[in-house]
């Protein structure tokens, strides 16, 4: 048996770090060739780093939310041995010594498991919560790396499941058992003595002080990088905000008659491939609001291609595809793309390259448009526009108040480029264009 340092290796074409999102493994846990270890998140995208070798994980080396360096020292590994409990036992000395902590919470990368014996790992313990069985608790349960991700993902102590599969082996159906039944009241928080934290597998800790509960989550991942996106463009840009409201009568009426032949053609119709060309062309006639602010340079640069941002809610978070050269596709050619996009988006299998380069952005609440919104500029970019729910409201036509659709558009600008007449320009151009949508028949091929 020995030690081995696992350094991780090349993880994509000029990618140097990754911040450190998800442990896929625990420290004493026994991994087998090409079994995944870590997630790591670059600015291209999020990546399983998996282990060329069998052996038991003795160290892991960072926390959630660390840049690791790529040939840097991930994981320890012991090698040479299919382990065992002396393994095990060797293992949590090594993490111990490392960390200051007792034995058998390093085992399991946490300082905040109560000290029991690793030779009663399936002794019930007071004051842990069941999973399964009343009192059950397994030290070191067996588990595929999907289904110890699902138990992070849910809140569920994977040592606290009664498992089903074979070789005793916990199922993602143990997990979402447990989850229905309820018997992880609070997604994940156990019972334990006042004031004692408890470790939940993927960083999260639950405490439980003064008689209130609490679950804290590490702030990592695609959270936070939208966070220091958004902080930036609030201390960066000067933003202010330009809201009207747009009669979507005309524009209701022609999406439903392509609707039809748009779905011939295997193409699902809707209307934010008419905003997308009205965008465009209103961009055109206002081409600083297709442009960056260069501080460094002290330059103005005007995009001279017509990148459209598209706002995505994915379960990640908030995240902004890229619909490249807006400007030469065709309504139906906008609209494939822009469902390819939002698909990927939210099953997380976007490409680094469609993530970036952006000049302008549109966001949509959809069904929970609410009457009006501030949007956030996704920086450098100069503009961006928000589109609210269409109600019924009475509009005014040939001097008769009648009852119209109407969608509310909100729109951000940097006030350090754009003047407030330039903003509201652009606003009336795009507004004017879906509120005679005909126009935009010449560009459907």
């Amino acid at each position: 048996m020995s030690r081995w340092e696992f350094k991780l290796p090349e993880i994509g074409e000029a990618v140097a770090e990754g911040e450190l999102v998800a442990w896929l493994v625990e420290v004493g846990e026994t991994v087998s060739e090409d079994q995944g270890l870590c997630e790591l998140m670059t600015d291209k995208a999020t990546v399983t780093v998996t282990v060329p070798r069998a052996g038991v994980v003795l160290e892991r080396r960072g926390k959630l939310g660390d840049m690791v360096k790529v040939h840097e020292p991930i994981v320890v590994l012991e090698v040479g041995t299919t382990g065992g409990a002396e393994v095990l036992r060797s293992a949590s000395e090594n993490a111990a010594v490392a960390t200051g902590v007792s034995p058998v919470a390093a085992v399991h990368g946490a300082a905040v498991v109560p000290v029991i014996d690793v030779q009663n790992t399936h002794k019930s313990r007071e004051g842990l919560g069941s999973g399964g069985a009343a009192g059950y608790f397994n030290e070191k349960p067996l588990a595929t790396p999907a289904t110890r991700k699902a138990a992070r993902d849910l809140g569920v102590d994977l040592r606290t499941v009664t498992p089903s599969g074979e070789a005793s082996r916990v199922t993602r159906a143990d997990v979402e058992a447990v989850v229905r039944a309820g018997e992880h009241a609070g997604n994940g928080i156990s019972a334990s003595p006042a004031g004692t934290p408890l470790a939940t597998g993927s960083g999260a800790i639950s405490r439980v002080s003064s008689g209130r509960r609490e679950r804290r989550v590490p702030f990592v991942g695609v959270r936070r990088k939208i966070a220091q996106k958004m902080q930036q463009s609030k201390n960066t840009a000067a933003h202010f905000t330009f809201v009207e409201e747009c009669d979507a009568s005309a524009l209701i009426a022609l999406r439903a008659k392509l609707k039809p032949l748009a779905e011939k053609q295997g193409v699902k119709l809707t209307f934010l491939p008419f905003v997308v060309k009205a965008v465009v062309a209103a961009l055109k006639r206002s081409p600083v609001l297709n442009s960056t602010l260069d501080e460094a340079a002290g330059e103005l640069v005007y995009k001279e291609n017509f990148d459209l941002g598209i706002a995505v809610s994915a379960d990640t978070g908030l995240v902004v595809p890229v619909l490249r050269d807006a400007d030469k596709l065709s309504i139906l050619d906008c609209a494939r793309e822009i469902d390819r996009l939002a698909t990927a988006a939210k099953t997380g299998k976007l490409k680094g390259e469609e993530l970036s380069g952006s000049t302008f952005t549109i966001t949509s609440l959809g069904q929970q448009g609410g009457l009006f919104a501030t949007p956030i500029i996704n920086f450098p970019e100069v503009g961006i526009l928000g589109l609210h729910q269409i109600k019924e409201r009475a509009v005014v036509r040939s001097g008769q108040i009648v009852i119209g659709q109407v969608m509310l558009l909100s729109l951000s600008f940097d006030h350090r480029i754009v003047d407030g007449h330039v903003g509201a320009a652009f606003a009336y151009d795009v507004i004017r264009t879906l509120e005679n949508p005909e126009s935009l028949l010449l560009e459907l091929a």
